[in-house]
């Protein structure tokens, strides 16, 4: 386990490593905020303070990100799937599971976590202990500032993060050491912003001040004895973490610059130097001036040639700049519907798609380790303490008791899923099912699974199939009604079909199910009773007489099976 003076000399030694990587991240945080001036400050002046242009980096990013924040679907399978104690378990921890995500409120955070992941090339987690509720707790943190140590195998060894926060706010999170983080003397008061750093392995996780002489406000042991933070860092060329918009800073600029020209040249041409003939003496400015002149056509402003280039090069900035950010033009609504297919749409959003398939590959797999981190802390720390959960499982509401030990019992596997429709526009990912279904390349219960809402699979086709019953039902008994006319044609009575069909309507009018209805009204007629020792004739045949004698008495061996009566036991006893 480290010292905090271990943990100090770690933090500088991180902070050396990754200067240039915190720059980028300083850089695109600045042009996010539209304060791309502090980033390149000799390219503005004082008349323009501010780019002219929209922040395009940030319009990017937040439409990236909304696309790539829904989650995925949270599934565990069982072992076993012939055994129905095995599938009962592995439904339990499905809606424990999913029980995680909705008490974190993955969510909403996945809306700051994908622009996170976006705007600075990864996205750390890490999972804590809620002791208000027992149950553990996912958390996404902001990068910036963030140093993970990471082995080969991609596991996570440790994180460390550095904090940049006001001394009151934080004096207000730890009133305990209150008087420490905001020292006040006659003569001084404590700095407004220090540096708080939090650090994770799989011994410890502890949180101190370096500018409060390493003042440590929490240092806990690690009772999982691993550590409890995963990264899911975006792929790049060199390994380091790289975001999306690092290399479009400056053509940002150079549209912001360009802008600006474009504007003054607007004013100078507007300014221009009036020429005036030499026969005029006197220069009239302002509204319905009046100048006299024996050549008044000669009387204007200079114009001011623009060459046609200049419009052409803010084109091909804007151009780049999508190139750049990997983000299609018909994400903006700039597309010619009257010569733009369906196909052509699906082109050109082509590189989008993909972009959002390799984050979401690298998500999932955040989550299957954050979500069996969770269940592995249910069981250790929280094993034996019952506990009950509520929650919504595909759309239905469902409230579950549950012990982790007995629960969970050492299965810590949980699937992660996107399915193929993930990153589509919904209703064309749902046109797509339907092609596929109508072509019968799937079953209808993988529609089901992969349509983009909340849908409880099992229940809704049960749903279904009643809808269906119940139509047939109801058509059944329209045919049973059409007969009635026939019947009359014949000569019989139809006034008992006359009156079921009268009890149907009197039944839906009271609100009962039409399969209810139907069951009473058309049940079978109940069987006279017969009395003991008679026997009802089958169909077709005679009855048989009373005095009939019987195969006994006829002298008859008994059927097998039957047992003879007293008389026959004691004849053969006789011999």
């Amino acid at each position: 386990m480290l010292t905090v003076k271990e943990v100090v000399a770690k933090v500088s030694r991180l902070q050396t490593k990754y200067a240039a990587r915190d720059q980028r991240m300083r850089d695109v945080l600045s042009v996010r905020q539209g304060d791309i001036s502090k980033v390149y400050p000799a390219m503005f002046s004082e008349e323009y303070p501010k780019p002219l242009v929209a922040n395009f980096v940030d319009v990017a990013a937040r439409d990236l990100a909304e696309v790539m924040a829904p989650l995925p679907s949270f599934n565990c399978a069982a072992t076993n799937m012939v055994s129905d104690a095995a599938r009962k378990a592995a439904d339990t921890r499905t809606r424990i599971a999913n029980y995680y995500v909705s008490g974190s409120e993955l969510q909403i955070q996945m809306y700051n976590g994908a622009d996170w992941f976006n705007t600075y090339g990864m996205l750390p987690a890490i999972v804590e202990m809620d002791y208000e509720t027992n149950n553990p707790r996912i958390r996404l943190l902001n990068p910036f500032g963030v140093y993970p140590e990471i082995d080969r195998f991609g596991r996570t060894i440790s994180l460390t993060q550095v904090i940049q926060t006001d001394a009151e706010t934080l004096a207000s999170q730890y009133p305990e050491f209150s008087s420490q983080i905001m020292p006040r003397t006659s003569f001084t008061m404590g700095s407004p912003y220090i540096s708080m750093v939090r650090y994770h392995d799989k011994d410890q996780d502890v949180v101190f001040l370096p500018d409060r002489e390493n003042l440590v406000l929490s240092n806990l042991p690690n009772p999982t004895g691993k550590c409890m933070a995963r990264v899911a860092v975006r792929s790049s060329i060199d390994g380091e973490a790289r975001g999306q918009f690092d290399d479009i800073l400056a053509v940002q600029l150079a549209r912001a610059r360009f802008a600006v020209l474009q504007i003054q040249a607007a004013e100078k041409s507007i300014q221009a130097p009036i020429a005036i003939p030499q026969d005029v003496q006197e220069l009239a400015l302002g509204p319905d001036a009046i100048m006299r002149s024996a050549n008044p056509q000669a009387i204007r402003r200079v114009p001011l040639e623009l060459p046609n280039g200049v419009f052409t090069e803010s084109g091909v900035l804007e151009r780049e700049l999508r190139l750049g950010a990997r983000y299609p033009e018909v994400r903006s609504g700039n597309i010619d519907a009257s010569i733009i297919t369906g196909r052509g749409v699906q082109a050109l959003q082509a590189g989008f798609d993909t972009q959002v398939r390799a984050a979401q590959a690298q998500f999932a797999r955040l989550f299957t380790e954050l979500v069996s981190l969770c269940f592995e802390v249910d069981e250790k720390i929280f094993g034996n303490m019952p506990k009950e959960i509520k929650g919504v499982d595909d759309g239905t509401p469902f409230n579950m008791k549950y012990v982790p030990s007995r629960a969970i019992a050492g299965e810590y596997g949980v699937d992660v899923r996107y399915g193929i429709m993930s990153g589509m526009n919904p209703n064309n990912a749902i046109i797509a099912l339907l092609q596929m279904r109508s072509d019968k390349l799937v079953s209808r219960d993988y529609v089901r699974r992969e349509i983009p809402m909340e849908l409880n699979v099992t229940q809704e086709e049960q749903r279904v199939d009643i809808e269906e019953m119940r139509d047939s039902l109801r058509v059944a008994v329209a045919q049973y009604a059409q007969a009635i006319p026939a019947i009359a044609a014949q000569g019989q009575d139809p006034s008992q079909i006359v009156s079921r069909i009268a009890e149907v309507i009197k039944g839906r009018q009271k609100g009962l199910q039409l399969e209810t209805i139907v069951e009473k009204v058309f049940a079978p007629e109940p069987q006279p009773e017969v009395p003991m020792g008679e026997q009802v004739p089958a169909a077709g045949m005679a009855p048989v007489p009373a005095s009939q004698p019987t195969p006994e008495q006829m002298g008859a061996a008994p059927a097998a099976g039957a047992r003879p009566d007293i008389a026959t036991l004691l004849a053969s006893i006789a011999g």
